[in-house]
């Protein structure tokens, strides 16, 4: 599958499932570590090319295996149809200097990834304070390879 077919059907099954998808990182161990996350397709900050963002806390394990192996997968489904994506990751938060995103271009970039993992919120001020106190990461997947089940 190539990237635009992938991430069109990322998309399509992410909006049809409140854009929950499973992350797989690894551990110290090399076993695989999941964790249910919301993520959504954008275009990187700096280079323009599509990714597959979510935001995660500070402090949790996926940062840690993240940070230590910079590789994940993420698995969209809805329904009996589900799409993996598997790529490079980059980090960018407090915790994690991205070069080209200073603390202001985070706190956008954050408010990106929580729409297009579609997010709304009543108050985005209130918003970009919780996730300043939780020293949120956004954590950008380069879409290298897809794995799915073809359509019904």
């Amino acid at each position: 599958m190539d990237t635009r077919s992938g991430l069109d059907l990322v998309s399509r099954l992410g909006s049809q499932d409140h854009w929950l998808a499973v992350l797989i990182t690894q551990r110290r161990s090399g076993e695989p570590a999941a964790s249910v996350v919301n993520a959504g397709v954008l275009d990187h900050p700096l280079t323009g090319e599509p990714v597959v963002a979510l935001v995660a806390r500070g402090g949790t394990a996926k940062l840690a295996h993240l940070r230590r192996s910079p590789q994940a997968t993420l698995v969209f489904r809805a329904g009996w149809q589900w799409v993996g994506v598997s790529g490079s990751v980059e980090l960018a938060g407090p915790d994690n200097a991205l070069p080209g995103i200073d603390a202001e271009r985070l706190r956008l970039l954050l408010r990106d990834i929580y729409h297009a993992a579609g997010g709304v919120h009543p108050d985005l001020e209130e918003y970009d304070r919780a996730m300043a106190a939780d020293r949120r990461t956004a954590v950008l997947v380069k879409p290298e390879h897809f794995t799915g089940n073809p359509p019904e």
